[in-house]
């Protein structure tokens, strides 16, 4: 897979696979929130934990399966990792499975979406190399201009104040575990990192759960959801993390914005909500121009800010 996301063409690929897997999701939630009988805040957190800690496994396990030894972590290694599965799984999600309860879908998404823009800022602060200029500040800009059209329907309702300042907690948790991965995965291997921090993430989710009175109606349909929800954290997880190894995060944190249009697209596939509306094109159109601009290499290097 590395010698293969060497190439920028099957790299950008990649990142809208991620981006898409990360989609499905949305409405997966919400089929598990149903089949499950999911109604509380610890029963939230355990299906979350549930989920990220199954999915490290699967990780782990192929992984080690596919190099024949185990895939257990060097001493120098724990500390990141630890702080990567924090930040990046455990405070992620604790913040947005909560939050997601108390505010709109239509906030949720728009909020979430920010997490590029705090990527693409971090980056600048933190990596020499990843400068901020013109080009990805008007990217950043007419991207999440599309995020916001494809949530235009229904209007912006007034929400509460705590589940939006949680969902903002949940984007800038989301923004720093990529720049974490990104400073932590140089000599590194993504797969080992990849398959502890989401087993550590969803250990730390799952005693949340429990600790709040979570419990889970198991039967067959549930855990075939639960089972493929793991897979696609396995699966994004892995590849993001390998991406974000090799390329600035500003390039590849801009992908993001295409994870409310996949979802919303498949919600209305698969759920039958109504979005295939002219918004929804526009939107998707709006969020490619914006990844193309980030991503285009400027003639001359001018117009940086930092």
């Amino acid at each position: 897979m590395g010698k293969l996301l060497d190439h920028k063409g099957a790299a950008y690929l990649a990142a809208v696979l991620c981006t898409l897997l990360w989609g499905t999701a949305f409405p997966f939630i919400k089929l598990g929130y149903e089949a499950l009988e999911i109604d509380t805040v610890g029963a939230r957190l355990l299906f979350a934990g549930a989920r990220f800690f199954i999915a490290g496994f699967m990780v782990f396990a192929v992984g080690s399966a596919m190099r024949r030894k185990a895939l257990f972590l060097q001493k120098g290694s724990l500390l990141p990792v630890v702080l990567l599965g924090l930040v990046q799984t455990a405070a992620q999600y604790i913040f947005t499975y909560i939050g997601i309860g108390l505010t709109s879908s239509a906030n949720t998404s728009i909020i979430t979406a920010c997490a590029s823009f705090f990527t693409v800022i971090g980056a600048a602060i933190f990596f020499k190399s990843d400068r901020l200029n013109i080009q990805k500040l008007l990217g950043c800009s007419v991207g999440f201009a599309g995020v916001l059209i494809v949530n235009t329907k229904g209007g912006f309702s007034p929400q509460t104040l705590l589940g939006d300042a949680l969902i903002l907690c949940s984007t800038v948790s989301a923004a720093a575990g990529n720049l974490i991965a990104k400073k932590q995965m140089p000599g590194r291997d993504p797969v080992t990192v990849t398959a502890w921090q989401l087993m550590l993430g969803g250990a730390v989710l799952t005693f949340a759960g429990i600790i709040n009175g979570g419990r889970l109606s198991l039967n067959p349909r549930g855990i075939m959801i639960l089972l493929w929800l793991a897979l696609v954290s396995a699966a994004a997880f892995t590849i993001w993390t390998a991406l974000l190894k090799r390329y600035a995060a500003s390039k590849i944190s801009i992908f993001n914005l295409l994870v409310p249009v996949f979802g919303t697209l498949l919600s209305g596939i698969m759920l039958g909500e109504d979005v295939f509306r002219t918004e929804v094109f526009i939107s998707a159109a709006m969020i490619s121009a914006g990844i193309a601009l980030v991503n285009l290499q400027p003639k001359i290097n001018k117009g940086n800010l930092w």
